[in-house]
């Protein structure tokens, strides 16, 4: 059951209008931001919520047991803080979230309404929606190893093992459809499924996979935040299809090798016995 203090449940039996809504959001890099829809700054737990954010909750509904809350946030693009750019970047995935009932003349007299974090968001020119997703949500994400034939590892991670030197390259021309022509790159190494950051130009430290590789042309899988020039740089670690035979031919890491290439087909596993087939008990062939 949820405690109000003495002091909010008198303003709300009161019927007074002085109640409004406060947002914490907490970045992964440890940044807080405060926000309200009052029209004037308040100050509590050390944060400032500004007014004026564009910020509007839809209703909040909350379950007993494990089922996880759901929620939604609209606001309007009117604050430096919260950017198209900095949407687009990242820099507000899976950051962390408080609302917060608040009567705005004694802002000491509040409660706790939700705790989550952020997930999908949408974005546009002047507005965004922002799924918020409630602590339970993280009871619904799928754990343990997959059984798969393709390994489950990312090449270069620690379970894979393989030591990885990007290869540095610089865009020399753009084609339509998000293709680039590149130099410096090895011309027999395989990018595609690789990943590309950028080091200089608009996108620096952003990443993007890559799609396809051949010869002096690359392609991504998706554009980065900011428009590609002629002349950026960046570093690329070729890609894997994550079969077992590119483990052992291309990379010779077949002893970590994370996945299971040996499990039965739906082919076997809907096989029967035949006239035509030998069933002797002897090895299939």
């Amino acid at each position: 059951m949820r405690h109000i203090p003495a002091p909010l449940q008198a303003a709300l039996d009161s019927g007074v209008t002085t109640l409004c809504h406060c947002w914490r959001l907490t970045l992964t890099d440890g940044t807080a931001l405060g926000f309200t829809d009052h029209d004037r700054p308040l100050a509590f737990d050390g944060l400032t919520f500004t007014p004026n954010a564009g910020l509007d909750a839809g209703a909040l509904q909350s379950a007993t047991g494990l089922a996880p809350d759901n929620i939604e946030v609209i606001g309007a693009l009117t604050t430096d803080a919260i950017s198209e750019t900095a949407l687009e970047r990242g820099r507000f995935d899976d950051a962390e979230v408080d609302i917060f009932r608040v009567d705005w003349s004694a802002p000491s007299s509040r409660i706790l309404l939700f705790r989550g974090s952020i997930g999908e968001t949408t974005r546009g020119p002047l507005a965004f929606t922002a799924e918020l997703r409630g602590m339970a949500h993280r009871l619904d994400q799928p754990q343990g190893r997959a059984y798969l034939p393709r390994c489950a590892a990312d090449l270069g991670d620690a379970r894979c093992g393989v030591t990885l030197t990007p290869a540095q390259g610089i865009v020399t021309a753009i084609a339509p459809y998000g293709a680039l022509t590149v130099t410096g790159l090895p011309p027999d190494a395989a990018f595609a499924h690789g990943l590309l950051t950028w080091t200089t130009g608009a996108n620096a430290a952003q990443s993007s996979p890559i799609r396809e590789h051949a010869g002096d042309r690359l392609t991504l899988w998706s554009p980065p935040p900011d428009p590609i020039a002629v002349g950026d740089r960046f570093g690329a670690i070729r890609g894997c299809d994550k079969h077992a035979d590119t483990c052992r031919d291309t990379f010779a890491n077949i002893a970590n090798f994370r996945g299971f290439p040996h499990m039965p087909g739906d082919d076997w596993m809907t096989s029967h016995p035949g006239d035509a087939t030998p069933n002797d008990g002897g090895a299939l062939r």
